[in-house]
C-alpha cells in the first residue's frame, strides 16, 4: 500500500485528520472563522497540536464560539475560563477572546456572513494557491496577512498579528500552502 505524502510528518491521528480534511480547505462560515481567530490567538507561543487537542473543550467553554454570547461574558466568566483545565488558562488570551467577540458584535452585529466576507476580501474572495516544494519556503506573513492584521486591529481586535492572521488564512483555506508533493495540494477545487 502506498504511503500518503503530507506536508509534514506526524503520527498523531488527530493532526493527520486535521491536515487531511480541514487545513487549507476553503471555509466561508463566519462562526468557524471567528473560532479560528480565537484559537490561533490562543496558540501564540504554543504548538498548534496543543490547541487542536483542546478544541472541543474550547467549543464547550466558549459557547460554540457564538460571538453574541461571548460578548456578554463578565468577570465571573473570565474566572470560570481561567479555572477550566480543558483550555489554555491564559487570562490575557481569554480576555482577548471576549474583547474580540465584543468587537465582532460592534462591527458586524450577528451577521456572521458579513464577517466572513470581510476576511475573505483580503484574498479577493478566492483562495491563493501557492506551489511550494519545501516547508521552509512557506512564509509566516504576507502582504495580505499584514493588511488583515492592521484592519482587524483598527476595528479593535487583539492577539491578531500578521503571523496569527496568516496561520488563520492557511487554516481557513484562504491560502493553500500544501506542498506540491502533498496529496492535498489544490484538492479543494
Amino acid at each position: 500500500m502506498k504511503e500518503t505524502t503530507r506536508c509534514f510528518l506526524t503520527n498523531d491521528p488527530l493532526y493527520q485528520e486535521y491536515h487531511d480534511k480541514e487545513w487549507g480547505t476553503p471555509n466561508y462560515d463566519g462562526r468557524r472563522l471567528f473560532e479560528k481567530i480565537i484559537l490561533e490567538g490562543a496558540q501564540a507561543g504554543l504548538s498548534w497540536i496543543q490547541i487542536l487537542r483542546r478544541r472541543e473543550n474550547y467549543r464547550a467553554a466558549f459557547d460554540g464560539f457564538d460571538p453574541s454570547i461571548i460578548a456578554n461574558y463578565d468577570d465571573e466568566d473570565v474566572e470560570r475560563l481561567v479555572s477550566d483545565i480543558g483550555i489554555i488558562r491564559n487570562r490575557a488570551k481569554i480576555k482577548s477572546a471576549i474583547n474580540n467577540a465584543r468587537v465582532f458584535i460592534e462591527h458586524f452585529g450577528t451577521d456572521e456572513d458579513a464577517f466572513a466576507t470581510f476576511l475573505w476580501s483580503f484574498v479577493d474572495g478566492e483562495p491563493i494557491i501557492n506551489h511550494r516544494e519545501r516547508w521552509e519556503d512557506v512564509e509566516v506573513t504576507t502582504d495580505s496577512s499584514i493588511k488583515m492584521s492592521k484592519e482587524l486591529k483598527k476595528l479593535g481586535f487583539t492577539f491578531i498579528g500578521p503571523t496569527t492572521c496568516y496561520a488563520m488564512m492557511q487554516a481557513a483555506g484562504m491560502v493553500d500552502d500544501h506542498l506540491i508533493s502533498c496529496f492535498r495540494h489544490t484538492k479543494h477545487r
